[in-house]
């Protein structure tokens, strides 16, 4: 029963103290992160907007930093698309959101306040018109992160950058994968282009970059199943929307974590994974897909996996004027990196940084 007493040891412990006095030691370590001397924070709509609100360093591309621990990068290229274009405008979009991190209540951690993370800017591209060289930049690019000991979380653009990205990430050894998306990805070659957004997974498999029997594809929906078959003929796990309904989330998670076993995995989110009424704003919109708590709850799930890089791609904010779609793909984007943090090992040379509060 509340009572005076108690009002009275509510008022005395927190009446008269600013919002940084913090008393639960968990909580006060995250805060400390946050303040300096005092109470205040920096506005979340003035600065430099970056992704997740991580500090800028823009000059990777002079010089690589050995002291990060993760690297956010744009990847601002659609010309894979082919449906609706405008996913080079998904890094743009998530960078100007105000409120997603500092802390994830699920996970109990604030990963900026036990790494160094960075958003590095875009990847160079040297040409907006040809698909072939774009891929090239970007497997040169992540190419240099991996070689540094960096993980990188990356924000497309539409999903054909999965391909180079993982050419990178699994040039020493094949990786595996939680694959989070409406469509498979692995259809064939159309028109004489085989690196379309439709088609990335087959080509990363034959690649040798991507252990298909490590890779488990959850929210395959739309009309398309019959160019997919790829995906079943090499030992991919398919689970379709529905599945995911009948199922129920605890049991995708566990399947999720039986295929990705212990071995390195890539985590690759495709907004269209979400039903369009979470998630209007993206080029191949399928109607009865996840939702936004569905999908987080998976990605929650699998903290513990071998997590070595990340993506979250096919974000065309154009078509959504209430930004629902870049909050939604965001907050994916802060969740992955809590996996990476979750899975880097200790590194005693990389200081923690002080974090932007949202």
């Amino acid at each position: 029963m509340f009572d005076d007493k108690k009002l009275e040891r509510l008022r005395a412990r927190y009446g008269a103290v600013g919002g940084n006095e913090i008393y639960d030691s968990h909580f006060q370590k995250v805060a400390a992160s946050v303040f300096k001397d005092s109470d205040k924070r920096p506005p979340p709509y003035a600065g430099v907007p970056t992704l997740l609100r991580a500090p800028h360093r823009p000059d990777f591309s002079e010089k690589t930093h050995d002291d990060l621990d993760v690297a956010l990068l744009g990847v601002p290229m659609d010309l894979g698309v082919t449906n609706r274009s405008g996913a080079r405008f998904g890094p743009r979009a998530l960078r100007n959101l105000e409120r997603v991190g500092t802390y994830e209540h699920v996970f109990r951690m604030a990963p900026a306040a036990e790494l160094s993370i960075a958003d590095i800017g875009d990847v160079p591209l040297s040409s907006r018109y040809d698909l072939a060289a774009c891929h090239r930049d970007i497997e040169a690019f992540v190419g240099r992160l991996v070689a540094a000991g960096i993980v990188p979380l990356s924000v497309g653009g539409d999903h054909s950058v999965s391909l180079p990205i993982l050419r990178a990430i699994g040039k020493e050894r094949p990786v595996g994968m939680i694959h989070i998306d409406a469509h498979c990805d692995t259809s064939g070659s159309f028109e004489g282009c085989k690196f379309h957004h439709g088609g990335p997974f087959r080509q990363a498999v034959l690649d040798g970059v991507l252990d298909p029997e490590r890779m488990i594809q959850i929210g395959i929906r739309g009309n398309s199943e019959y160019l997919w078959e790829f995906s079943y003929d090499s030992g991919m796990t398919v689970i379709h929307a529905e599945e995911v309904l009948a199922m129920g989330v605890p049991a995708v998670i566990r399947k999720a974590r039986e295929v990705a076993g212990e071995g390195p995995t890539y985590v690759s989110f495709d907004v269209d994974s979400l039903d369009p009424a979470f998630a209007p704003g993206t080029g191949t919109p399928e109607v009865g897909g996840l939702s936004s708590a569905d999908a987080l709850a998976i990605l929650r799930g699998c903290r513990g996996l071998d997590v070595v890089g990340g993506d979250v791609v096919e974000v065309s904010p154009q078509y959504d004027p209430t930004t629902n779609t870049a909050q939604a793909a965001g907050q994916v984007l802060f969740a992955i990196l809590c996996l990476a943090a979750s899975a880097l090992p200790a590194r005693p040379r990389r200081g923690a940084q002080n974090v932007r509060e949202p």
